[in-house]
C-alpha cells in the first residue's frame, strides 16, 4: 500500500537464492526471514535492493560497460540496429524517442524483447514479432547480454518464488498459466549530460514518472550516480542511491493485479543531473506474454473476498505501452 518511507530497503536474498528451489525450505530459518524482508519491502516501498543475489559484480559492471562504449559510437553506427514497427519495436531508440505521459525523455536505448516467432500469439503479438538486434560493437555484445540475460531470468524466478510466500500462496503460485514461461523484457538506457542535449529538445527528466507494467524489474545501475527516484506516500522523491554490487529491484502492474492490490507499485523517474553519462540496464521480469492475470483466489481471500481489479491480459497491456510510449 506504499509508506512514507525515507530509504530503500537493503535485503540479503542469498538464503533464497541458495535454498528456494529445496522441497525442504519450507522450515529453514534463514529463507523465511528473507521472505519476511520482502514482504515488508514490497508493502512499504513497493522497492528494495538485493544482494547476495548469485551474480558476480564484475559480470554487472561488464555489462554497463559495453551499454556504455556502445553509446560512444557515432550516431550512424548506432542507427544501424535502429528500432521500428518493422524491427517489433526492438533496437536503438534515440535521445526523446521515448515518450512517458507524453513528454520526450531524456535518454537513449537498446529495447530487448523475448523472441517471439511469427504467429505465435496470433494476433496478440503482431506488432512485436522478431528477434533482438544486436550491434556489431562490441563484439562480444550480443552473447554477453544473453549470458547476462539468463542469469537475471532465473535469478528473477527465485525472488518470484519468495513473494509468493511473502503473499500466503505457495512456493510455484507464479509458475504455470501465469508465468511459467515469462516473458522478459532488457532496456539498456544511457542518460546525458543535460547540456550536450540541444536546448530546444532538452527536457527535465531523464524519463518521466511512472509504474513498471509487469511483476519485477531488476535494475543493474551506475554505482557513483544518483539519479534514480522513488515517490513515497507523502509525495517525496527519494533517492534510489546505487550500492555497488546490488540490484534495484521494484514490482509492476500485474503483481498489484494478481495480488489483488496487496502490494502497489510505486511512481519513480530518473533525473540525470550528474556532470557525467549515466548507464542503466533494467531487466522486466514479466508474466507469461498471452496470460490473463486476474486477482488470485488466496489473496482475494485476504482482502475482502472480491476482486479489485479486472483481468488483465498481459500482452494487450505490454503492446498498448509500447505503441504508446514510441515516437519515430
Amino acid at each position: 500500500m506504499g509508506s512514507d518511507f525515507k530509504s530503500i530497503p537493503l535485503i540479503d536474498i542469498s538464503p533464497l537464492v541458495e535454498k528456494i528451489d529445496d522441497p525442504n525450505m519450507a522450515n529453514d530459518k534463514d529463507l523465511l526471514q528473507v521472505v519476511r524482508m520482502l514482504d515488508d519491502a514490497c508493502r512499504e516501498a513497493g522497492f528494495f535492493y538485493v544482494k547476495g543475489h548469485g551474480i558476480a559484480e564484475s559480470l554487472m559492471k561488464e555489462v554497463r560497460d559495453v551499454t556504455q562504449k556502445f553509446f560512444q559510437l557515432p550516431y550512424e553506427e548506432k542507427l544501424k540496429i535502429k528500432m521500428t514497427p518493422q524491427s517489433g519495436y526492438r533496437g536503438y531508440q534515440r535521445v526523446g524517442e521515448n515518450v512517458t505521459k507524453g513528454k520526450p525523455d531524456m535518454h537513449e536505448a537498446i529495447d530487448c524483447y523475448t523472441p517471439i516467432e511469427p504467429g505465435q500469439f496470433g494476433d496478440l503479438a503482431k506488432p512485436m514479432e522478431g528477434s533482438n538486434l544486436w550491434p556489431k560493437y562490441p563484439s562480444n555484445f550480443d552473447s554477453l547480454l544473453e549470458n547476462y540475460i539468463n542469469l537475471l531470468r532465473d535469478l528473477s524466478r527465485k525472488i518470484m518464488r519468495g513473494i509468493a510466500l511473502a503473499l500466503g500462496g505457495p512456493v510455484d503460485a507464479f509458475e504455470g498459466k501465469t508465468a511459467g514461461d515469462p516473458f522478459w523484457v532488457c532496456r539498456l538506457i544511457g542518460y546525458p549530460v543535460s547540456t550536450d542535449i540541444p536546448e530546444e529538445q532538452r527536457t527535465d527528466t531523464g524519463c518521466g514518472a511512472h509504474t513498471d507494467y509487469g511483476l519485477l524489474t531488476l535494475v543493474n545501475q551506475d554505482d557513483d550516480i544518483c539519479a534514480l527516484e522513488v515517490r513515497n506516500k507523502s509525495g517525496e522523491w527519494i533517492y534510489a542511491k546505487p550500492l555497488p554490487g546490488t540490484f534495484v529491484c521494484n514490482i509492476g502492474d500485474m503483481l498489484k493485479v494478481w495480488s489483488n492490490g496487496i502490494y502497489q507499485p510505486t511512481l519513480h523517474r530518473v533525473v540525470n543531473n550528474s556532470p557525467r553519462y549515466r548507464v542503466s540496464v533494467a531487466f522486466f521480469y514479466e508474466s507469461n506474454f498471452d496470460a490473463a492475470v486476474e486477482p488470485v483466489e488466496f489473496c482475494r481471500e485476504r482482502t475482502g473476498g472480491f476482486a479489485k481489479y479486472e483481468k488483465v491480459v498481459y500482452g494487450e497491456h505490454l503492446v498498448q505501452k509500447v505503441l504508446t510510449n514510441f515516437v519515430m
